[in-house]
């Protein structure tokens, strides 16, 4: 697939997606929204993908919806935007059996800050910071932050993260528990590697899964985790990599999944 407005790298087994309008620090216009949902579709099917990155090009990750282009675009329903633009990006990131990781390069705020916060796992460089920027605008947070937020860092931080556009550093997200890791803006690659050097030797299907149950965990009792940890459990059990991670158990050697 081509894009005007992304890049979409694959090699052994990793898939990059970085958003690619840095002259406007990446900023969502209506192609940019489109053309991730389709990268994201692109990096579920295909099967010889297991991990996927996220960022952005130059020295921002995403700062939110290009509002010039939301200027000259007129008078359009906010509602409508965010049921055919971003609300399908978070679907897609959260339903995706495979782990998102976020490269932070820079600045993460508005429905960029959410788009961070939907990956699986976040590294960010030294510099790069949070922010739920639309208040400065007089909107509501949206794209999931008002989901991902609160459970990540408390309601009370996020109320005033929300209403005073309060910008996060990456070091202060660290201690919160908002991100992985944090390093020196020369050692992001490296470490963003170490995870999808991981991942993509990983055994996919059980991750996959493992993402399923923490999404459900989040509205579910006690009981309905109990039936479907037995479930999940069950599927995993037959898998290819079930199998193999035995035989190398027994055989006292590396098992090499297949993500099968």
């Amino acid at each position: 697939m081509s894009f005007n407005n992304l890049l979409l790298e694959t090699n052994n087994g990793v898939a990059t997606i970085t958003l690619n309008r840095p002259d406007v620090y990446n900023a969502f216009n209506d192609e940019l929204t489109f053309e991730l949902q389709d990268a994201l579709k692109e990096c579920e099917k295909n099967k010889d993908v297991r991990v996927v990155v996220l960022t952005g090009a130059g020295k921002a990750f995403c700062s939110g919806q290009d509002l010039k282009a939301a200027a000259a675009a007129g008078i359009r329903s906010f509602k409508d935007s965010l049921e055919k633009r971003y609300n399908p990006i978070i679907r897609a990131m959260r339903n995706m059996a495979k782990p998102i990781v976020c490269r932070l390069n820079g600045v993460a705020a508005g429905a960029g800050c959410s788009v961070a916060l939907a990956c699986d796992v976040i590294v960010a460089g030294e510099g790069a910071y949070f922010s739920e920027a639309f208040i400065n605008i007089a909107l509501v947070p949206d794209s999931g932050s008002t989901y991902f937020l609160p459970r990540t860092v408390g309601g009370v931080r996020a109320f005033e993260y929300c209403t005073m556009a309060t910008k996060v550093s990456a070091t202060e997200a660290q201690q919160m528990g908002m991100i992985n890791r944090v390093v020196k803006p020369e050692e992001l690659d490296a470490e963003v590697k170490k995870f999808t050097d991981y991942y993509a030797a990983a055994p996919t299907k059980a991750i996959g899964m493992i993402k399923k149950m923490l999404n459900k965990s989040f509205h579910s009792d006690l009981e309905a985790m109990l039936e479907y940890e037995s479930y999940c459990q069950e599927i995993a059990g037959s898998s290819k990599d079930n199998k193999e991670g035995v035989t190398a158990f027994i055989e006292k050697r590396k098992p090499v999944f297949k993500g099968e």
